[in-house]
C-alpha cells in the first residue's frame, strides 16, 4: 500500500494553506495504554501540531488525543510528545534540511494502515499572508471558470 493510503483519521487541511508542502515522509508513532483506541474512535487533532528532532530521535508536539472514555486510571495525558517511527538516514536528512531557515515538520494526516496508526509528515515551507491571497483567488477563479463550463454544457 502506498504511503498516506488506509482509513484516514484526521487531517490537517490548515497545513496546505500555511505552507508549501514539498516532500512527504510516512512515520509510524509510539502511543501509550489507550491512545489508539482514541485514535479509532476518531478523536484525534492536529492542528497547531508539528515534529522535533531531539537526541536524534523525532517527535511529534502538541498533536492532541482525547482520553478513551473507559480508559478510568489508564488514560494518558493528551498533548503529551509522541516519539515517530523513521529510519535513521531519513531523520538526518530531515534534520539537515529543517536547519535552514522557513522549512518545518508539519503533520498532515494520521491514518490507520494494516492495523497500525501512521502519520504522514510533511517538510513545509511557511507561506506569506500575499501568498494564500493569491492561492484563494486563483481556486476562484477556477470555480468560476468550471461553473461557467457548467452552464455552458446545460445549453
Amino acid at each position: 500500500m502506498p504511503k498516506g493510503e488506509g482509513k484516514v483519521v484526521a487531517q490537517n487541511k490548515k497545513a496546505y494553506h500555511d505552507y508549501y508542502i514539498e516532500e512527504t515522509y510516512e512515520a509510524g508513532i509510539v502511543l501509550q495504554g489507550t491512545e489508539i483506541k482514541s485514535i479509532r474512535a476518531g478523536k484525534v487533532n492536529l492542528k497547531d501540531s508539528y515534529a522535533r528532532i531531539h537526541n536524534g530521535e523525532m517527535h511529534l508536539l502538541n498533536m492532541h488525543v482525547s482520553p478513551y472514555e473507559q480508559g478510568n486510571r489508564y488514560n494518558h495525558d493528551p498533548l503529551r510528545q509522541r516519539k515517530l517511527l523513521l529510519h535513521k538516514r531519513e531523520i538526518n536528512k530531515l534534520f539537515g534540511e529543517t536547519r535552514e531557515a522557513g522549512y518545518a515538520l508539519i503533520p498532515l494526516k494520521i491514518y490507520l494502515k494494516n492495523g497500525f496508526a501512521k502519520i504522514l509528515l510533511g517538510l513545509a515551507k511557511g507561506k506569506k499572508n500575499y501568498d494564500k491571497r493569491e492561492v484563494l483567488k486563483q481556486k476562484e477563479a477556477k470555480r468560476d471558470i468550471e461553473r461557467a463550463f457548467r452552464e455552458r454544457q446545460k445549453m
